[in-house]
């Protein structure tokens, strides 16, 4: 019988691997495995008897009537006071700066971790579930359900691994009480889906605090970070963003540890930004994603980058509030001093994350073109299939597909314990890539050197 996630979206390479499929299907037909790309994918585990579908109506990557918007028109549309941006949805206040307490063990700001920890003791919530470190080396980070401050701490810091809901969505299913959920805009897109077909999510989860994102990233990306930073035996720890004092936060490392308690680090700048950037080991459907902000959350963290924000270590938040509850709480706290927060404009929060809006909206709209051209049919998505003009940025999006292609099937194909070797199948694109930055930066100089221009032009006449 037809399972219509697996046939729809898995077999099209739609999957991102939230889990909601897996937890909500009646028949409990569907579990979360590993992929051979090292993605979470559901399979079948016995015959599908119903063909309900509704596997398919949470799927964050389906086809729906509804979207980020129409989602977000329900949840935040009739707020006293919000306003609403294509880019970034709702939005009721904006805040940038970070909490004292949990700034030095948080990835930057601290600011997601002092928001559930404060749902907790404030007792809006009984339960926070978000994503901490495993010491399994098959699985080094899962959702976990905590009902502690000290629990919820242990989830600080960012997780630059795959994940999947299905555990903690049946916990909530089994288990009354009020819930906050942390996720990525797809996960949070997911969850309210799912609460729309069922009543006890409704009810149970109460708040939801989303993290923005440019793209996700397989197990293979951090097994390949690991290997470039020499790391020899199983890894059982990793922290994705660690800080030092002699670094702004933009230069983080990754920290590894192995089971015999070998320890090993290596920076942003040496070699996990090629990887990143270039979209190494990023799964498919992150190339049909249009959502940075986590519309549908009732709250979004993110990093500060911003000039005079981005260059210290310490790190600082964005934070982007939907909710008037979240901004009643977030209010209380900056009164109490027990975080400091400035308001800042929804327009600085929006250019904060230029480069990711890019991806996702003029980027999206050229691979949903080649898509409708080379296939026919294209994922229904709020932006619409264009022709990108620009030939310098279409190699470069060209270039990139190619390298996140490649990285995938050649590190599932076992060149994991070369990276040599790995590196040698992406080495023509890297040089073909590397020519056309070279060619951009040529062609911007002109540009910036007449901002200069103008600049000393405004200030002399303003001396």
């Amino acid at each position: 019988m037809n399972v219509f996630n697996i046939t729809q979206i898995v077999e099209n390479d739609l999957c991102i691997g939230c889990g909601l499929c897996a937890a909500l299907c009646p028949q409990g037909v569907l579990e979360m495995r590993w992929n051979r790309h090292g993605e979470y994918n559901p399979v079948a585990i016995a015959e599908c008897t119903t063909e309900c579908g509704l596997c398919l109506k949470v799927c964050p990557f389906a086809d729906h009537e509804e979207n980020e918007d129409t989602i977000g028109k329900e949840l935040y549309a009739d707020v006293p006071g919000i306003s609403h941006r294509p880019e970034a949805g709702y939005s009721l206040a904006s805040y940038v700066g970070y909490s004292d307490k949990h700034r030095p063990t948080s990835a930057s700001g601290g600011m997601a971790t002092w928001l559930l920890e404060t749902l907790l003791t404030e007792g809006i919530v009984d339960h926070v579930i978000c994503t901490a470190p495993t010491g399994d080396p098959e699985c080094l980070f899962s959702f976990r359900v905590f009902d502690t401050p000290e629990g919820v701490r242990t989830g600080a810091g960012s997780a630059y691994y795959p994940v999947e809901m299905s555990e903690v969505i049946s916990h909530i299913l089994d288990h009354p009480g009020r819930y906050a959920i942390t996720g990525l805009p797809c996960f949070i897109k997911a969850i309210r889906l799912a609460q729309q077909r069922n009543k006890k999510l409704r009810e149970r989860v109460v708040v939801t605090v989303g993290l923005t994102c440019g793209q996700l990233k397989s197990r293979h990306f951090t097994e390949y970070i690991a290997a470039l930073a020499g790391v020899r035996g199983k890894v059982t720890a990793v922290r994705h963003r660690g800080k030092s004092k002699d670094q702004p936060a933009s230069n983080f490392h990754f920290s590894f540890t192995t089971e015999d308690g070998e320890e090993s680090r290596i920076f942003w700048k040496e070699g996990i930004a090629e990887a990143w950037v270039n979209r190494w080991f990023t799964p498919n459907a992150c190339n049909y994603c249009d959502d940075v902000f986590a519309e549908c959350a009732d709250v979004t963290c993110m990093d500060a980058w911003l000039p005079g924000y981005s260059g210290d270590s310490r790190g600082s938040n964005l934070v982007l509030v939907r909710s008037p509850l979240l901004q009643d709480l977030i209010a209380e706290g900056v009164r109490r001093k027990e975080v400091n927060l400035d308001p800042i404009h929804v327009d600085k929060v929006v250019q904060s994350q230029a480069g990711v809006i890019a991806s996702k909206r003029q980027h999206l709209a050229h691979r949903l073109y080649n898509a409708q051209k080379e296939n026919g049919r294209v994922p229904d998505k709020r932006v619409p299939p264009k022709k990108l003009m620009n030939p310098i940025t279409v190699s470069e999006i060209s270039l990139k597909d190619q390298m996140q292609i490649s990285s995938r099937m050649n590190w599932s194909l076992g060149s994991d314990s070369n990276v040599e070797s790995f590196r040698r199948t992406l080495k023509p694109l890297i040089k073909k890539l590397n020519n056309v930055n070279q060619v951009k930066r040529t062609m911007q100089l002109p540009i910036l050197s007449i901002r200069y221009i103008q600049r000393r032009i405004r200030s002399a006449r303003h001396e």
